[in-house]
């Protein structure tokens, strides 16, 4: 081979080299921790893993991990580091901050560095009936066989809330598990079952494809006397529910720690914000999101994403800089 002709192919070599080493160091990866597989809550993490990763153009590698709840993604801040994103209900985080509840045993001062990103579908309670009226109220439960699950958010919120509004007592507890809910219904075995899940759920839109089911409703002295946030879901999400659902939920927010650099996390954010609506037109759950789901979170927010809002003109309240 020619001296030139060598020369060539070694510079050419050499920049091929260097562009595979830049591309290789522009990979960031990520891991992503939410629920367990087979849940609404793991599928959307497969969503938002190919969200931020289309939407980075592969710079961003999300690698989802299954989890067997809130409280574990939590407690993994004290031995994680690095790019680690996890989702969780606020609470949990102000109760690991504080060394209180499941963290009283397990207290560590890396609670102190979690951060906020942005909020995800949240877990909103679903109380379906049987019969076409649609909407109803608190007050059609009486009287009624009901299925509520146990051990889940969704059982203790149903039980709380039948104390609450005096219908203790005066229903009749099915003795089964949640995902046996809509079958039950529909064989006429139950009249009535909470499921509490990110909406559209898919329980209730295989039941009320099948048969007339209607939603209670709550009103608005009756959300403000469970003390939890208000969720409203929009009329037409669901089969022969043509009117707006008043209800409850519970917060979801994804979270990382100070360990994640600022460039990752406004990305991250960024990228999340920029696709929502794309992911909500493949899976109605994203279309819930809004920036005003931003003050439940917890804590504070991590720079990043702070730059992102800023960027973006979207208000945050000062609690969270």
């Amino acid at each position: 081979m020619h001296t030139f002709t060598r020369s060539v192919v070694t510079s050419v070599a050499a920049v091929l080299l260097g562009a595979g080493a830049l591309t290789a160091q522009a990979e960031t990866r990520v891991t992503y921790k939410s629920a367990s597989a087979g849940t609404a809550y793991y599928q959307m993490g497969v969503e938002l893993s190919e969200a931020i990763r289309s939407g980075t153009n592969g710079n961003i590698v999300m690698t989802l991990e299954e989890s067997q709840g809130s409280v574990q993604n939590v407690m993994e801040v004290l031995v994680r580091r690095g790019n680690y994103v996890f989702t969780t209900p606020p609470s949990l985080i102000e109760q690991s901050i504080a060394g209180e509840g499941p963290f009283a045993e397990r207290k560590g001062p890396q609670y102190q560095e979690i951060r906020g990103l942005f909020p995800i579908p949240a877990i909103t309670m679903h109380i379906v009936l049987a019969g076409g009226q649609g909407v109803v109220g608190l007050d059609a439960l009486e009287g009624k066989h009901i299925l509520i699950g146990r051990g889940t958010f969704g059982a203790r919120e149903a039980a709380r809330y039948l104390e609450l509004f005096g219908l203790d007592g005066k229903v009749r507890i099915a003795n089964a598990e949640i995902g046996s809910g809509p079958d039950a219904l529909k064989n006429g075995q139950i009249e009535a079952f909470v499921t509490a899940s990110s909406f559209p759920t898919p329980n209730v839109i295989e039941t009320a494809a099948s048969m007339r089911v209607s939603l209670v409703s709550l009103t608005d002295e009756q959300v403000e006397k469970t003390g939890a946030a208000r969720q409203t879901i929009p009329a037409g999400t669901y089969s022969g529910v043509d009117q707006d659902v008043q209800t409850t939920s519970l917060p979801v927010i994804a979270y990382a720690t100070t360990s994640m650099d600022d460039d990752t996390a406004y990305a991250i954010t960024r990228t999340f914000w920029e696709r929502r609506e794309s992911m909500a037109a493949t899976s109605p759950w994203w279309g819930g999101i809004t920036t005003d789901m931003i003050g439940n979170i917890a804590g504070k927010l991590h720079p990043g994403a702070i730059r992102y809002y800023d960027e973006a003109g979207i208000a945050i309240p000062d609690s969270l800089r």
